[in-house]
């Protein structure tokens, strides 16, 4: 990639703030929201714990196979393209949801959801970097700001959902969709009101490539963190369910992780910086452990809270870690390779997860289980990310 002759992006932290309005709505709400209706969709229609998991391992299906084409989407058709279409076919599956109970239906929307979710998020991912590489002294904080897109997501639909749900009762899930998808089509209005095309194209003569051996065991750990947050991010509002929380527990619960999203560019400034291998993931991805395990030591409000914070913070990060990685390691023209190749594994980590817990549940009959496997796998993803070194500096030129 590389950017013509212009004057510098006079506002690049707004336009990252735009870009991010992609991962909003595709992760924050198509992805993440589905946790605040599952126990409504799961009783009404009738689901076990893994026909529920399973809608978020379609949804992670469709993610992977996003991120795989997502390199050649973004050379055919061009970033903005990626980006809006992505987004609008987002809202497109979120307004199928709030139509059917049909489990065929909802899965086929959720599969779309995860599509367009991920060409959103490697092209917008790709362009926030570059962008806020033009400002290397503030780089790693712009990058952040990206990647604090979903918490907004998070946040808005932690006001809306358990409310909505307490206000008309069991069997309102659908509305819930309804709504949320009118605040999606709300927040793709901005994608198409920004120039996004001009600072960066792809290269067509370079010759640069991707080599998955030097970073595999990152890629383990990454894939690993994939199948330990979703576990989490799925069942911990049945959790507080089940534990005697109503809609204003679940809404402070959730609101409380998509808060912390705010605070990750300034908590992990620092980290972000370090250019040693997987040392800041690890760091990040420990934490983001640390954050899964905490309601294992009590139910009470006040431990639910510390852990929502705690895995908040430290998960909003995990993903800006990579991609700092990836820019620490990598010339310009191989990041959104790059980028999607982290994806990849991720993702398959994350088809995995929801399904594989859920199952667990069924059998042994305790949500408990399910956290424990979450945290479980966040610690074994920060060991491999430590384990892994640098990859060779990437070249010094501004994309």
């Amino acid at each position: 990639m590389h950017a013509p002759d212009r004057p510098p992006i006079p506002h690049p932290a707004r336009l990252i703030l735009t870009l991010s309005l992609a991962a909003t709505v595709g992760l924050g709400i198509g992805r993440f929201a589905y946790a605040l209706v599952l126990p409504d969709m799961r009783e009404t229609l009738g689901w076990s714990y893994s026909a529920a998991g399973f809608m978020n391992t379609i949804n992670a299906v469709g993610y992977l196979v996003g991120a795989l084409v997502a390199s050649r989407l973004i050379q055919r058709i061009g970033w903005a393209a990626a980006i809006r279409l992505g987004t609008l076919a987002c809202v497109a599956a979120l307004a199928t949801c709030a139509l059917t109970g049909n489990f065929v239906a909802l899965s086929l929307a959720r599969l779309v959801l995860g599509l367009g979710a991920a060409a959103g998020f490697v092209a917008g991912g790709a362009l926030a970097a570059t962008i806020a590489q033009l400002r290397p002294e503030r780089a790693n904080f712009l990058l952040s700001l990206f990647y604090a897109g979903p918490g907004i997501g998070i946040l808005a639909s932690g006001l809306i959902a358990p409310f909505t749900l307490q206000y008309f009762g069991p069997g309102s899930w659908w509305i819930v969709w309804w709504a949320l998808t009118l605040l999606s089509v709300a927040m793709t209005i901005p994608l198409f009101q920004i120039r996004i095309e001009s600072s960066v194209r792809f290269s067509e003569g370079s010759h640069a490539s991707f080599a998955i051996l030097p970073v595999l065991i990152y890629l383990a750990g990454y894939f690993l963190f994939g199948a330990g947050y979703i576990a989490y991010m799925t069942f911990m509002i049945a959790y507080v369910r089940d534990g005697g929380g109503g809609a204003a527990a679940q809404a402070a619960f959730w609101s409380l992780i998509g808060l912390s999203a705010f605070v990750t560019p300034w908590a992990w400034r620092g980290v972000l910086a370090l250019d040693r291998g997987g040392l800041a993931t690890a760091i990040i991805l420990g934490t983001n452990a640390l954050g899964a395990a905490l309601p294992m030591l009590g139910h009470s409000p006040a431990w639910l809270a510390v852990s929502a914070v705690v895995f908040g913070v430290a998960f909003f990060a995990v993903v800006g870690s990579t991609t700092a990685f990836v820019r620490f390691n990598y010339p310009p023209e191989v990041w959104p390779t790059a980028i999607a190749a982290m994806t990849i594994s991720f993702g398959v980590g994350q088809t995995l997860g929801p399904i594989v817990v859920g199952a667990i549940t069924d059998a042994l009959g305790s949500l408990s289980y399910a956290l424990n496997v979450s945290a479980a796998l966040l610690a074994l993803g920060a060991v491999a990310a430590l384990c892994q070194r640098k990859v060779g500096a990437a070249k010094q030129s501004v994309p």
